[in-house]
């Protein structure tokens, strides 16, 4: 059972409500998130596009942007370089969006996932050099690319990286030596020196804050207004999509980004993106990091994994509606087929789990026959289950390769750094990482020594239920979940606000939706006030729990005829929401923990 934990940080709540017309509960949660000082809580609630740092801030995007300033100038023939998911599409459609908006000679280069593998490559740079590219541009990839940046110099190209990565390093007597492309420009908050004051953007931020500079250097907003708030309010957009996609925290400017970003979701004139929302069932519908990380993204994904990540960039550069369409509906079939890929790869990865002998702290688990585009959908999947550090990896057309994913207390870069010279490629960052094995061998080798190495704790297993507020259920109305979405929205680093309460009495219960997963129940509070509670956990595993406490009968009793209000009580961490249903509305409790 998880461990529940009351944050009872301090401050002056009064105050705080007060001064920004708040409730009391409201200003709890600020200070439980660590949103300190007017500058910060304004922020944090109020906060807007003028809020987002000055991109020249970065170290080298001064110099990057001229660089490619004097190539549009100049009409020399600039490659953009990304990758193949949504943060690397995303980036690649904005740079190639601000430098043909400002004249360029630009096109698009995209490694193929299993082809060319993560990032830049021999193959890529050789042919840009053979194609007469003068500059390549990197996004969301190439701070890695040493040797083959090397290449690009040696056969005359200008090179500029942008990029959100880890810096690779090398470590000699506990001193780090970072390893820097020896590119024309390298703009990455990540790198020594970069005094950028938030560094955990992802690629397509990176590129728009370069797409920025690029404007403002070539004045496109005196000269064009309508034309620079367009375009601004396109990479705005992608910016958002990239942000949520790709998983980075919710917080300061991702947050900015994340809520503007996805208000203008809607309203775009892209057709590509328009012919998504529809073939999903989302035009017209008030759009939230949900929809963008488990619905859109999931399809723009697809391509790279079981196509090619340039479809998906087509989709975004159609010319008209009808090829929108058209390319927006193949991706949705390929994302179907990739859910169904996936499910046979997580039963696989699982059966291989619970029959192992060993009781490892960092799971590695050898798929050799599941298609290698799915290694870190299947690990993000075993680690919610298993709680634990987790690694797929699958036979490649070369060696072995391999995807991870994280939990918290575990730096997934920094620990396969300390057995680097097991593979042939490698990289990533805290929560997420990608590796090449040279052979089989090498992957129990790697478990082996990945396990040697971890110093994770039973502590650092445990899951704790972060607990907000102690919160009685009728302070749950509507103004209150009203004023909740002003912390909107919520995702990794800012979830939803979670409150709980002893002595919740289940009066009635019923599975409903398609699968019959779905738990909707009445209950009672201790004034015998009536609601309507779902829950979207593990109702097996949920019922178990009432079984083991309450007896079968009394559980039978619950969904077949009812029980009196103190029969079966429960303490309950849940959080409010407004359910609309047959054009009303009604305060619907949504518990996400019990004991």
């Amino acid at each position: 059972m998880a461990k529940w934990m009351v944050a009872a940080k301090k401050a002056d709540f009064n105050q705080i409500a007060e001064k920004y017309r708040i409730t009391l509960v409201l200003a709890r949660i600020l200070r439980n998130r660590d949103v300190i000082g007017d500058r910060e809580i304004q922020k944090f609630l109020y906060g807007g596009i003028k809020d987002l740092y000055d991109p020249l801030l970065m170290k080298d995007m001064e110099q990057a942007a001229e660089i490619v300033h004097n190539k549009i100038s100049e009409g020399k023939a600039i490659r953009i370089i990304g990758d193949y998911d949504v943060d690397g599409i995303c980036a690649t459609h904005i740079l190639l969006t601000a430098i043909r908006a400002l004249g360029g000679r630009v096109d698009t280069d995209i490694p193929h996932r299993i082809k060319d593998g993560y990032g830049l490559n021999e193959s890529l740079i050789q042919r840009a050099g053979d194609e007469g590219i003068d500059t390549i541009i990197t996004c969301d990839n190439g701070i890695a690319a040493l040797s083959q940046i090397n290449l690009a110099k040696k056969m005359g190209m200008t090179v500029v990286v942008t990029d959100h990565h880890e810096v690779p390093f090398e470590e000699k007597a506990g001193e780090r030596s970072y390893l820097i492309p020896e590119a024309d420009a390298v703009v990455d908050p990540k790198q020594p020196g970069c005094e950028y004051p938030y560094k955990q953007i992802c690629g397509a931020v990176v590129a728009a804050k370069l797409a920025q500079v690029l404007f403002e250097q070539n004045h496109l907003a005196d000269r064009d207004k309508e034309k620079y708030s367009a375009v601004m309010e396109e990479i705005l957009t992608f910016e958002a999509l990239a942000t949520v996609c790709d998983v980075m925290e919710l917080r300061d400017e991702n947050r900015i980004i994340g809520k503007k970003g996805l208000a203008l979701m809607n309203r775009t004139s892209n057709y590509g993106l328009k012919a998504l929302l529809m073939v999903n069932g989302l035009e017209d519908k008030a759009l939230s990091p949900y929809h963008a990380g488990f619905v859109i993204g999931p399809c723009i994904n697809a391509t790279g994994r079981l196509d090619t990540a340039k479809r998906a960039l087509q989709l975004f550069e159609a010319g008209d509606w009808k090829e929108a369409v058209t390319i927006a509906g193949d991706l949705k079939s390929l994302n179907e087929s990739r859910k169904q890929m996936t499910e046979e790869g997580v039963q696989e990865a699982i059966e291989l789990v619970e029959k192992s002998p060993v009781t490892d702290r960092v799971l590695v688990v050898y798929l050799p026959e599941c298609h290698e585009s799915l290694a870190g959908i299947i690990a993000g999947r075993i680690r919610e289950k298993y709680g634990r550090p987790t690694f797929v990896l699958t036979k490649g057309e070369e060696g072995v390769k391999g995807s991870g994913r994280s939990i918290e207390a575990y730096h997934m870069y920094e620990e396969i750094s300390k057995c680097k010279e097991l593979f042939t490629r490698f990289g990533g960052h805290k929560m997420a990482a990608g590796l090449s094995l040279p052979d089989e061998e090498s992957a129990e080798t790697f478990r082996r020594r990945v396990n040697e190495n971890c110093s994770l704790t039973e502590e650092d297993f445990e899951e704790i239920v972060h607990i907000d507020v102690p919160m009685p259920l009728v302070c749950a109305d509507r103004n209150f979940i009203k004023e909740l979405s002003l912390l909107e929205p919520f995702g990794v680093g800012n979830s939803k606000p979670l409150f709980a309460r002893k002595g919740i009495s289940l009066l009635s219960g019923r599975r409903i939706g398609k699968n019959r997963n779905v738990g909707k129940f009445q209950i009672a509070d201790e004034n015998n006030i009536r609601y309507e509670m779902i829950y979207f956990g593990d109702l097996d595993k949920f019922e178990v729990f009432l079984n083991e406490r309450f007896g079968s009968a009394v559980v039978e009793r619950l969904y077949a005829q009812g029980l009196p209000a103190g029969q079966m009580e429960i303490s309950m961490a849940y959080y409010p929401d407004l359910n609309s249903y047959g054009g009303r509305e009604s305060v619907q409790i949504v518990m996400q923990h019990y004991c």
